[in-house]
């Protein structure tokens, strides 16, 4: 006898065994703490990233990824090609803004309904495409022909239609440079001493609504402004082309007179911090005493406007220094900025002082989509994925900046990302449309609809 009787026949009681997580015959668990509780995994009808369907219905209104067919060009042939270059540019782009930052998370993601939904009809019915498919699109596709160029393109295009939908007639550019890690061997990766790593050393232009109008990966080694012309020069002569008002913002790294001659070839306001040196630091020593007495709490603030020429600049230029008494401090902190500007001195200042919300836009860049995640082998693999990062970070702030309403309107891209994207939602198909449930947490079905309105309103520029 075996089993229960045997258990009987030796007196010990029978205790039938458990699987773990109490899981059942039928694909169900139990947990231990509350025996009432069972959990069943549906991967085709439960998702986690609902959120997306607003982004997609604002994408849709503007005609933003739909550019890829006209943009970028697919050698493949066949009639076994399921996956078109838009909804492949889409899966590509929208897993990045909900956080899947590697391929390999395609996989898991073919299945979601939520995925699935945003990519188009053909998805939405049987599935989206898998880790192979888009490695193969990211890898391959994307380096053949003019597809890279034309991916800075369609960026440009979403600029001009940006541009038409609110109306611009100015807007502030700022350049600025920032660090990638690395923590392999990918090439062009090198140590950088100012950062203190290996890493690449990325050049970013972002306008005055924090939309990336360009990025250019750049080896780890290279000088901060390494490049700027041939990355700057394209974009300022096309606003100048368009008569449109451009201010421009940089740190003492792009203090070039070639930039300056640039800018003042195309009428370009500019303002630009330079370093100090002695003949700087001679216009405003009268000023840069320190005051008489005990320096109170409050610093002592004093503004200086003078004409100044380096050794390299061709003519004189106005140069506003800014000059700081602090208490417990035995020398003042000066700063100076070259420009263009007329404004009076303070405002000057203050104009470049708000040069830091481009170092805040690459921070939410960094945190939100982890844009700095360039892990592929090869420099030019690495271009295709920080190209998609930055298209799918201006998807969110294009959607940030036009549709959400009056309540949650200050919310960053990684709020957005928490408490919009990462809706629960269960898909409900019937015979002739799909529903899609949504959990009701922090966005409920008022703040839905607000939204709704909001890309409702949206006027987008013919063609």
């Amino acid at each position: 006898t075996t089993g229960r009787f045997s258990s009987i026949i030796k007196g010990k009681p029978h205790i039938p065994r458990r699987n773990p997580m109490g899981e059942s015959k039928n694909g169900n668990f139990r947990v231990e703490f509350d025996r009432k509780l069972k959990i069943e995994f549906r991967g085709t009808q439960v998702t986690s990233d609902g959120g997306l369907v607003a982004i997609r219905e604002m994408d849709e209104k503007l005609g933003l990824t739909e550019l890829a067919e006209e943009y970028l060009q697919d050698k493949r042939y066949g009639k076994n090609i399921q996956h078109e270059m838009e909804g492949l540019l889409r899966q590509s782009l929208y897993s990045r803004l909900a956080g899947y930052e590697d391929t390999n998370d395609a996989e898991g993601l073919r299945n979601d309904p939520g995925m699935r939904a945003v990519i188009g009809p053909r998805a939405l019915a049987k599935s989206a495409a898998g880790e192979t498919t888009v490695g193969r699109f990211e890898k391959e596709i994307l380096l053949e022909g003019n597809n890279l160029r034309n991916l800075e393109g369609i960026s440009m295009r979403w600029a001009e239609k940006m541009d038409a939908v609110r109306g611009t007639k100015e807007t502030i550019l700022d350049i600025d440079s920032s660090e990638s890690p690395v923590h392999g061997e990918q090439e062009g990766a090198t140590y950088n001493g100012h950062f203190g790593m290996k890493c690449y050393h990325p050049l970013f232009l972002f306008n005055s609504h924090g939309d990336c109008l360009k990025a250019k990966l750049r080896p780890g080694n290279v000088h901060s402004a390494d490049g700027w012309r041939e990355f700057l020069e394209p974009v300022l002569r096309h606003y100048a082309g368009k008569g449109v008002s451009i201010k421009l913002r940089g740190d003492a790294a792009f203090a070039t007179p070639e930039l300056y001659e640039l800018c003042e070839e195309l009428g370009i306001d500019y303002a630009m911090r330079i370093k100090e040196n002695e003949k700087l630091n001679k216009h405003v020593e009268e000023y840069a005493k320190r005051p008489v007495g005990r320096p109170g709490k409050k610093p002592i603030i004093k503004y200086i406007s003078f004409q100044y020429r380096a050794g390299s600049w061709e003519k004189e230029r106005r140069v506003v220094a800014k000059i700081e008494h602090h208490q417990g401090e035995l020398f003042p902190r000066i700063g100076y900025i070259v420009t263009s500007l007329q404004g009076n001195k303070k405002s000057v200042v203050k104009f470049y002082n708000h040069r830091g919300t481009c170092e805040q836009w690459i921070k939410e860049g960094k945190y939100a989509l982890n844009w700095t995640r360039l892990s592929c082998q090869g420099f030019r693999e690495n271009e295709v994925r920080l190209n998609l990062f930055i298209m799918a970070y201006n998807l969110g702030n294009i959607f940030r900046t036009l549709a959400l309403p009056e309540t949650i309107k200050s919310w960053s891209l990684r709020t957005i990302q928490l408490k919009l994207i990462k809706l629960g939602g269960r898909l409900i198909k019937h015979a002739r449309y799909y529903y899609l449930l949504l959990a009701e947490t922090t966005i409920n079905e008022q703040l839905w609809k607000g939204i709704i309105q909001k890309i409702n309103k949206i006027c987008p520029a013919p063609g």
